[in-house]
């Protein structure tokens, strides 16, 4: 079965015209299930209170979905939030108050340049139902024929977990490398725990396989619900690498971010769906030297995003790749 995750952003109020509500916390789940897809859209319920689950929710994403009823900073930032994540392949729905060149010129030296433009919610419709029969398996046509080139490793990034009477802990997430089965004995991390896949789902259908893009949830035995939390990670064994202490991150500024970084000043810093408070030193070449407390988990390549949270305009300062 194959799966498409969009983010929604925006006027998110057109969610239950696309799906039917699933998992809400801070973030919410909409779906929709199909003879052989699994269509799923989220939305971060406290942006722009909070920036954290913005940057989660474009994270658990493929796809995205900008519904703009007003441009303002708020706007621009989730834009150069999708751009950061590399999403090039999504949709930008906009009201008849919307001047539509001005959208185009905000994006067009973007990633979001390649969106599809759209002006109504049928249209909305018609573009993803297009996007679904082009596409065979979640991912654009033009990466199909690198999916047998992708590592064999298998990553599944938690986003929530529970304690269900009867059944014991079960995690929901995303698969975004490789492919999970049944019985599959894989590791917990950061708490390096052996777990053991008991059951599957997918939209509430038992399945003994799921692959890369697929939301699941998942039965597991060697955790309980209190050892884990949003953003670890559940891989083949060794492939997930601990940070504890510090690390050096080759560093791109957010060019709209005007403020100097200080030794003294808290930041904060989102590594997939992981949020940590951190101090930061400025080094020669563009590196950053970036402490933190709690550990840290993380994939060769994942990306890094360094922001300000109490920032009174723009609060997200640049990123890098983990290493």
């Amino acid at each position: 079965m194959n799966s498409f995750n969009f983010v929604l952003l925006g006027d998110t109020t057109i969610a239950n015209e696309l799906g039917k509500k699933g998992t809400s916390s801070d973030i919410t789940i909409y779906d929709r299930k199909t003879n052989d897809k699994i269509i799923s859209y989220c939305f971060p319920n406290t942006y722009p209170e909070k920036l954290q689950p913005l940057l989660q929710s474009i994270a658990m994403s493929n796809y995205a979905i900008i519904n703009i009823s007003k441009l303002d900073s708020f706007l621009g930032e989730q834009l150069i939030a999708v751009d950061i994540f590399g999403i090039k392949s999504g949709f930008i729905l906009y009201g008849y108050e919307i001047d539509v060149e001005k959208v185009r010129n905000i994006i067009k030296n973007t990633g979001l340049s390649s969106f599809q433009i759209l002006d109504s919610l049928e249209q909305l419709k018609n573009g993803i139902a297009e996007m679904e029969s082009k596409t065979e398996t979640g991912m654009d046509q033009k990466d199909k024929g690198k999916e047998s080139l992708q590592p064999s490793e298998t990553c599944i990034v938690v986003d929530h977990v529970f304690d269900v009477k009867g059944v014991g802990t079960v995690v929901l997430g995303t698969v975004k490398q490789g492919e999970i089965k049944t019985y599959d004995e894989l590791v917990l991390s950061p708490s390096n725990k052996t777990v053991v896949i008991k059951s599957i789902q997918m939209h509430d259908d038992p399945v003994n396989t799921s692959k890369k893009n697929s939301r699941v949830g998942l039965a597991i035995k060697g955790a309980s619900a209190k050892d884990i939390s949003r953003g670890d990670v559940i891989t083949s064994p060794g492939f997930a690498k601990i940070a504890t202490a510090d690390f050096q991150l080759k560093f791109i500024n957010n060019p709209y971010f005007k403020e100097e970084i200080s030794e003294t000043q808290n930041y904060m810093m989102s590594v997939g769906l992981q949020i940590r408070t951190v101090k930061i030193k400025v080094m020669p070449n563009s590196f950053l030297s970036i402490s933190f407390e709690k550990p840290l988990v993380f994939v060769k390549k994942d990306l890094c995003i360094l922001f300000k949270p109490d920032s009174k305009s723009m609060r997200i300062m640049g990123h890098g790749i983990m290493e």
